[in-house]
């Protein structure tokens, strides 16, 4: 069964002047993949990976030029033009993706961008998004353990931290005191779990806890400083901006990296920083 607003692979059936037709069931029949994204020496029997959406006259269509979201994806797009009837996104090469006055919690503004999530409408079976990304939340009890490593996407600042999406799919919070870089709304990151809560709600941090961060970063640390000629001026002693800046951490992981790297004689301490031994 074929999905539309999503990545398909489709068999190709016919070759025509003007593309190539995909077998799209029986219940949807052949889908037209125009020349200009036809790749050289495909052949009929041979599948191919398409995006399945609506061309103008309604009519499903195949591309393989991938959209910035798809069906069921929470994103960051920004507003390409506005009517009557509310706004439209950027989307990729496809058409603009319409995001009707009823799903905006407020005006959109053409050049700004919004968190949405995409979705077919029940009612006309059209691709569209909505800004109201709260009626899309899962609610149900996340399958996560404390520590575990997840993607989030950083969706508004509240008094207690920023609100994000946690793999596309749930929704959590990162608390101010856990953000030790520059974050806004639409920033992609990896995070960690750091609480469940009985309601299913998540807690997240931007590392991880205690001797597991250390010795995260002490690796990483460790290759910086020999893909930088076996030397970085950084050290204890440094302003905790710019140990930030260059690594996004904070200093009492820097220096706790520091000690395990010295204690394993991988590094030495000078007074110009530190070396790779």
């Amino acid at each position: 069964m074929i999905k539309l607003g999503k990545t398909n692979t489709l068999t190709v059936v016919k070759k025509v002047d003007f593309g190539m037709y995909l077998d799209g069931g029986r219940e949807i029949g052949q889908i037209l993949l125009p020349t200009r994204y036809v790749p050289e020496g495909l052949k009929i029997g041979q599948e191919i990976e398409v995006f399945l959406y609506l061309d103008q006259d309604e009519k499903i269509i195949a591309t393989t030029e991938m959209p910035l979201a798809q069906v069921g994806d929470f994103a960051f797009l920004e507003v390409a033009w506005v009517n009557n009837f509310g706004a439209f996104l950027h989307w990729g090469p496809m058409k603009d993706l319409f995001v009707p006055f009823r799903e905006q919690k407020m005006k959109m503004t053409k050049g700004h961008s919004y968190i949405v999530h995409v979705h077919l409408d029940e009612d006309s079976y059209r691709i569209m998004a909505s800004a109201k990304v709260d009626r899309y939340i899962d609610t149900t009890y996340p399958p996560y353990h404390v520590g575990d490593e997840v993607e989030v996407l950083v969706w508004q600042k509240t008094e207690l931290g920023l609100k994000v999406i946690v793999n596309n799919r749930y929704g959590g919070l990162l608390y101010d005191d856990q953000v030790f870089r520059n974050l806004r709304t639409g920033d992609k990151t990896k995070a960690y779990i750091s609480q469940i809560r009985p309601d299913g709600k998540l807690d997240l941090m931007l590392s991880r806890k205690g001797q597991a961060a250390v010795e995260d970063f002490s690796d990483t640390l460790l290759q910086y400083i020999k893909d930088n000629g076996g030397h970085t001026v950084l050290g204890d002693k440094s302003p905790a901006e710019d140990i930030y800046d260059t690594f996004g951490v904070s200093k009492k992981v820097f220096k706790k990296a520091v000690g395990d790297l010295y204690k394993k004689r991988l590094i030495t301490i000078d007074t110009d920083g530190l070396h790779a031994i």
